[in-house]
């Protein structure tokens, strides 16, 4: 069993840059770390609506995180890196959708840009598992 293993999921768009979309660590408990996960969606089609990026972005994470045999519940830490406005209200509805009653460490940033103009959101996720 490999120690390190680097995956892209095939329902998750290619990366955009040289790097991977989710690395894991395994031992006695599995620790997944993902890239930052654009909004998105396989095809490469990004929404202009910022909340509409940030439920893309967590349906890239989901997807990751069954590419890990791992759910929403296996969250540690998410970051949300954030550009220009973003309704508040729609904001949290979209995070209390995907994640329901779990609550991972959380961190948001406002920043002045992203990986290109298109990108509002941006979000890096941890999760861990129990290796059985």
């Amino acid at each position: 069993m490999k120690v390190i293993e680097s995956r892209n999921p095939k329902d998750v768009h290619k990366p955009l840059a040289p790097y991977s979309h989710q690395i894991e660590a395994s031992g006695d408990i599995r620790w997944l770390n993902l890239s930052g996960q654009l909004g998105m969606d396989v095809e490469g089609n990004v929404s202009e609506d910022s909340v509409e990026q940030l439920k893309m972005a967590f349906e890239n994470i989901r997807i990751n995180l069954q590419e890990a045999d791992m759910d929403v519940e296996n969250l540690t830490k998410l970051v949300f890196y954030i550009v220009g406005e973003m309704d508040a209200d729609r904001r949290r509805e979209a995070i209390g959708e995907f994640l329901g009653d779990h609550l991972p460490c959380t961190t948001m940033v406002f920043v002045a840009g992203l990986a290109g103009p298109q990108f509002k959101v941006e979000i890096d996720a941890w999760a861990c598992k129990e290796n059985k």
